[in-house]
């Protein structure tokens, strides 16, 4: 029962509550915009000609608003995209507000508070209160965090040029939320939706490995049904840094004057296990404002609240400790272990992943990347994994990498696959280069992809070579005509040639001849009807050499057209004569210096398996290293 102090304290708060509009309000009302802008930007960032395409949106703000991307990348490269200052804002507002990005626009958390809703309304006010309240494992975001700032400090240039001479690694898109979820939304949610209603594309969309991103997407979604925004609370190396900063911020969460009635609501409403009725962790607090909401004990205000007692808080054992504790944590509770444990492991984890020599002489020549990237060091220090440049792709060949192909530190990165999507990389295109937050592939304008004009010196951009299966390719090993490869090759002059030949594919006797000697009979009774039509096959005199086309066949007859190479019509086909029929194969080879990897004729192929023809990196214009030839 309340005492009459407590009643009238909370018709107190009730009145003043009625009167003041919701800042809860508020905040839902700027996620649920935040988070539309968001898909928005997903959904238009689409080739076409239509209004909501891809029309000068600035599809990567929220990649540009994370100071995140923006640190890990001045760390790993000593540079900074001029883009990602927008980072910096995110900072300051961040040390005037505290962690306003997390609970007023993270399109990520607005996710995970929404299914944590959903998750929570039929649970009991207790369990709400155990669910919600504050853990030691907290601690492990600010664990990941360190790890990956450890990682790029000792691969940045200077502790690399100076110190200990290995490659920049930028792994931080792997857990940053905001690639996270750019990631998974582009390559698993929005394909999986248009494919039943949205119908964004031309065709539909397919990506290699997409169900592992959606495993780990919906899972974090998922664990929210346990423990709300579980991500953001453990998981979240973003969080972690928005979190370090809002211990200093200008405005805090704080208690006043007035004595806590140890209702508990601001605890059970809770999103971010700041502990609001104890010792207040500042660098937990989401400012979801629901315990202002909930309780006029509590204030948002400059003045931080007194100093909690020496000793640690903790509130996973004896919650009644608490209630009559006051103050704040200054900092984040990370043990000296963890701290150390992650510091060294982000130290060497990092040049452990380049023992395997990729980024050396045992590069992987399977693995293609965009035109316009930079050369593999400098593409890992710089790609954060976000998949705009796979989302972009008008003809599906990017493709997030998986382990086999680029490693562990190539995952998700961008690969081409020339078996998936509608062609290969096409000539004209130079979206994904635009379309790239952190500059690891750099934006091409027409002229320089072509090497033409002021580029002329540097020539074509190259991303690879054809190079074709002489085990696999019809004319080569079947004796059977194509010329597909060839046909589709877009390059001018093309970088395909054909060398003709002539196989042998029957010997017979001529027992007649009819119609001015065009049509012969023959020895034999087994050909195919019409098989021999298509222009590809033809009759060889074996005594004169003398050789004209077929135009018809029946099973034992042909009809030759236009003498081939001899000087009278008719004169070596004559009864008794021995022929052979043979087909003209036009057998590709590759120019290399000619040849600059856009997979069409990988992609065209009618080998639809293990394809005859083929691209590797070989020749790719970016690195030296992978020279084939002089160009």
């Amino acid at each position: 029962m309340l005492n009459s102090n407590q009643k009238s304290n909370r018709e107190s708060r009730n009145r003043e509550s009625s009167k003041r509009v919701k800042i809860v309000f508020v905040r839902r009302i700027s996620q649920i915009f935040f988070l539309a802008l968001f898909f928005w930007f997903c959904i238009v960032s689409t080739i076409g000609v239509n209004w909501w395409q891809l029309r000068g949106w600035s599809v990567n703000w929220f990649l540009e608003l994370d100071p995140l991307v923006g640190f890990s990348t001045l760390l790993t490269t000593g540079k900074i995209y001029k883009s990602l200052l927008w980072g910096v804002l995110t900072i300051i507002l961040t040390l005037i507000f505290g962690r306003f990005f997390c609970g007023w626009l993270c399109p990520f958390g607005t996710l995970h508070q929404f299914i944590g809703f959903c998750g929570k309304r039929k649970n009991s006010r207790s369990e709400l209160i155990a669910a919600n309240r504050y853990r030691s494992f907290h601690a492990i975001k600010y664990a990941i965090l360190i790890f990956f700032i450890a990682s790029n400090i000792a691969t940045s240039p200077i502790i690399s040029n100076y110190i200990v001479k290995t490659t920049p690694l930028l792994l931080t898109g792997l857990l940053d939320p905001i690639p996270f979820v750019y990631r998974f939304v582009n390559l698993t949610l929005l394909p999986f939706a248009d494919s039943a209603f949205l119908h964004l594309s031309t065709n539909f969309r397919y990506y290699d490995g997409a169900w592992i991103i959606g495993l780990f997407g919906v899972l974090a979604l998922i664990l929210n049904l346990w423990i709300p925004r579980f991500y953001c609370r453990f998981i979240c190396p973003l969080g972690a840094l928005f979190g370090l900063i809002s211990t200093i911020s200008f405005f805090q969460i704080a208690k006043k004057s007035s004595p806590c009635i140890k209702c508990m609501r601001c605890e059970f409403h809770c999103e971010g296990g700041c502990a609001p009725m104890g010792a207040i962790r500042l660098s937990e607090c989401l400012l979801c404002m629901n315990c202002l909401d909930q309780c006029d004990f509590l204030t948002y205000q400059a003045a931080p609240s007194a100093p909690s007692k020496d000793q640690p808080l903790s509130t996973d054992k004896n919650q009644e400790s608490q209630l009559d504790r006051v103050g704040q944590y200054p900092f984040p509770e990370i043990s000296r272990r963890a701290f150390v444990a992650s510091v060294v492991s982000g130290i060497t984890v990092v040049p452990m992943m380049h023992l395997n020599g990729a980024t050396a002489d045992n590069w992987n020549p399977n693995l293609i990347r965009p035109p316009g990237s930079l050369p593999e060091e400098e593409f890992l220090s710089r790609c954060i994994k976000c998949g705009q440049c796979i989302r972009i792709c008008p003809t599906n060949v990017i493709q997030p990498a998986d382990i086999f192909t680029g490693g562990f530190q190539g995952l998700w990165t961008p690969a081409l696959n020339f078996r998936i999507g509608s062609s290969g990389c096409q000539l004209h295109c130079i979206a994904c280069g635009h379309l790239c937050p952190t500059g690891a592939i750099i934006p091409l304008n027409l002229d320089e992809r072509f090497g033409i004009n002021d580029y002329a010196q540097k020539g074509a951009i190259k991303i690879g070579t054809a190079f074709v299966d002489q085990g696999r390719c019809l004319p080569w090993s079947m004796n059977r005509p194509c010329i597909v490869c060839q046909e589709n090759c877009p390059v001018s002059p093309k970088a395909i040639m054909i060398s003709e030949a002539f196989a042998v594919l029957k010997s017979t006797k001529i027992k007649s001849v009819y119609q001015d000697s065009n049509q012969l009979i023959l020895d034999i009774a087994n050909l195919v009807d019409g098989a021999y039509s298509t222009g590809d096959y033809f009759a060889k005199d074996m005594a004169s050499l003398t050789r004209r086309p077929i135009i018809a066949n029946g099973e034992n007859s042909i009809t030759l057209g236009s003498l081939s190479d001899a000087t009278q019509d008719g004169a070596d086909f004559k009864i008794g004569s021995k022929i052979s029929i043979e087909v003209r194969l036009q057998r590709p080879y590759i120019d290399p210096s000619r040849c600059i990897g856009c997979g069409v004729c990988e992609h065209e192929c009618p080998v639809k398996g293990k394809r005859a023809i083929r691209v590797t990196a070989e020749n790719e214009s970016r690195s030296t290293n992978h020279i084939l030839i002089n160009r």
